[in-house]
């Protein structure tokens, strides 16, 4: 619980002031119910809930339906429903969790820890070793195996390593490409049980869950109290079919876990807090830095194409594989992260905004639901909304004395008033002559200029400042050379429209 304390104390210190929790979020939140309503119907989804995680906390959430078709059970916030792949991350944080005890590497070769695999037979000479990253990445050579994976749940330790033994075939070879596979996070739970020495539901439970405060959340449905299990059912001949109940397994690191909405938020809350970078205190769970690693691309990037051809301000999407994350950017969300669970009887999805501290997720108890375009409709209606901006950067020391070296030298419309502010190469690229009547240019349009009046950090060594002026406002965009002290290699200056 001390754990959980002091993450939700660094989520405090980042949320905005009490005025920025203006009425526009509880207008962005009014937009979610009806796609969330629509996925209901387009999906015939029995049971399903949504939430919004902002700045520490859930800060919207809605039920909807039934978890069980029979009793009549309404869907709560504590009903607690199988996220299937969404699982992978909580097996990847153990991974990593246990590199940073120094316990494993992740360039190691998965062999070392799963001694069924040294008799594995490449599919070329020249194939590298699986490592343990290329497990927790997708880029051990295995073959997409949706749904076969997900029917593999109940497996146990033994068959699984009578699985390994009698060889495994390949797609490809390993390190050469991104394909998805629910086998190679079974290895990586595999990773975990040897590794610390106990199976891996109990060394997550023990290590992740239970610090977070997520005590609802298990890997075994049986444990799940009747009166909040969220049953799984597939839509069949216009009526819901329950499925039958899968696991627990070896397979369950690929799928197994089982959360509620009010125990999810705690963890999206904890993953989210580890952005920005900052100094302070770090958790007992994982460091920050080993957090931000799951959106970490492993470098096979696609491209996923715009859903709306027709829409102008719709665009497509750069995405990679990090580690039980799938990382994108695009022109409306700018850099996210996600996941999408389907297992018979369950479709899920998450959403991380990091740059907002907002993270958006849906769970449903229907087969493969389809949850993944639902979510990604509710955050572009909350970016759209404007309430929930992306956090500045702060300007710092660095970028504050840059302002001071432009000042000075917009003022006595000399480019050499602040020669030991500007790198080496700013005159090289353009003469003293040259950037002397740019000044002037610009100082007939201006006038005088007072001290800067706002610096917009894009990192700390980059930014644009705006300084106001007789007769507009002045933009300096500069890039700082990595000197000290502080000195300016690129300066741009312009008038502001």
């Amino acid at each position: 619980m001390r754990g959980l304390l002091a993450i939700l104390t660094m989520a405090a210190m980042l949320a905005p002031p009490a005025a920025a929790q203006t009425p526009d979020r509880a207008a962005a939140y009014d937009q979610l119910d009806p796609i969330f309503e629509k996925f209901a119907a387009e999906r015939h989804v029995p049971g399903l809930v949504y939430g919004v995680v902002v700045d520490g906390k859930l800060a919207y959430v809605k039920a909807m339906g039934v978890q069980d078709t029979v009793a009549k059970r309404p869907v709560t916030a504590d009903s607690v429903f199988r996220i299937a792949s969404m699982s992978k991350n909580f097996t990847a944080l153990a991974v990593l969790k246990l590199r940073d005890e120094g316990k494993l590497s992740l360039d190691a070769p998965a062999e070392t820890l799963i001694p069924e695999l040294r008799g594995l037979t490449y599919p070329t000479t020249d194939s590298p070793k699986i490592r343990v990253r290329d497990l927790l990445n997708h880029t051990g050579g295995f073959v997409t195996d949706d749904p076969w994976g997900d029917r593999q749940l109940p497996m146990g330790e033994a068959d699984f390593s009578r699985f390994l033994k009698a060889g495994v075939p390949f797609s490809r070879p390993p390190a050469m490409a991104m394909e998805y596979s629910n086998f190679g996070y079974a290895l990586a739970g595999r990773v975990v049980t040897n590794v610390a020495r106990q199976p891996y539901d109990a060394y997550i439970e023990r290590k992740i869950l239970r610090p977070l405060g997520m005590t609802a959340s298990v890997y075994d449905v049986a444990k799940i109290p009747a009166a909040h299990r969220a049953i799984g059912y597939r839509w069949e001949d216009e009526v819901w079919v329950e499925e039958p109940a899968l696991g627990p397994g070896v397979f369950g690191a690929m799928g197994g876990l089982a959360v509620s909405a009010n125990d999810y938020a705690k963890y999206i809350a904890w993953v989210l807090a580890a952005w920005p970078p900052r100094d302070g205190a770090e958790d007992a769970i994982l460091k920050r830095s080993s957090v931000r690693e799951i959106a970490q691309g492993s470098n096979f990037p696609a491209i996923v194409p715009r859903s709306d051809k027709a829409d102008p301000a719709a665009c497509d999407r750069a995405r990679v594989y990090g580690m039980g994350m799938i990382v994108l950017a695009d022109c409306v969300l700018g850099p996210h992260f996600t996941h999408s669970g389907g297992l018979p009887g369950y479709g899920s999805n998450v959403l991380f905004l990091p740059e907002r501290g907002v993270g958006v997720f849906a769970l449903a108890n229907r087969t493969y639901a389809g949850a993944s375009p639902y979510v990604r409709d509710a955050a572009v209606a909350l970016v759209k909304s404007g309430a929930f901006p992306a956090r500045p950067t702060p300007a710092g020391e660095r970028l504050t004395a840059a302002a001071g070296i432009v000042a000075k030298i917009y003022a006595a419309s000399d480019v050499m008033a602040a020669r030991d502010g500007l790198a080496m190469n700013v005159l090289l690229d353009s003469d003293g002559a040259h950037r002397n009547a740019e000044l002037a240019r610009l100082k007939a349009e201006l006038g005088a200029c007072q001290p800067a009046q706002e610096v917009a950090a894009e990192t700390a060594m980059s930014g644009a400042i705006t300084y106001p002026c007789e007769k507009g406002r002045l933009r300096a965009q500069v890039l700082l050379a990595p000197t000290t002290p502080v000195s300016l290699q690129v300066y741009q200056l312009s008038v502001v429209r």
